[in-house]
């Protein structure tokens, strides 16, 4: 079971990237998907999460509207659109996949993990 992330790199303040996370090895029919980040000396925390379904989304409050999670079920994949970086964005970021609800993700990292994770992808917001 892997999930891969790809599409980190260098953006300048109010740039754009957009990160993909390819998922394999099992179904992933009923699970969650979103993305963590950990910027250096800080706690990992959830950015984003999308619902099996695609019909419900989480964002922590300092990427609401700036950041937009999606997923292609027919890919097994999950992509981050980031828009509008801060330096504040800087970190590397996780992909996850879980069965729980995603609005509890912060929660059940917290205190019991999440299922599967990825391997991490940096992204730098630097001028």
């Amino acid at each position: 079971v892997q999930l891969v992330e790809s599409g980190g790199g260098v953006a300048q303040p109010g740039g754009s990237l957009r990160l993909s996370c390819a998922a394999s090895g099992r179904s992933f029919v009923g699970y969650g998907l979103g993305w963590f980040r950990q910027a250096p000396g800080k706690e990992r925390e959830v950015v984003a999460a999308i619902t099996w379904s695609g019909d419900s989304t989480y964002y922590r409050d300092s990427v609401k509207g700036r950041f937009t999670v999606s997923r292609d079920n027919a890919k097994n994949t999950v992509y981050l659109q980031m828009n509008s970086l801060k330096p504040e964005d800087t970190a590397v970021y996780y992909c996850a996949a879980d069965q729980s609800p995603i609005e509890g993700w912060e929660t059940k990292y917290y205190y019991r993990g999440m299922e599967i994770w990825g391997t991490g992808t940096l992204v730098t917001v630097s001028s």
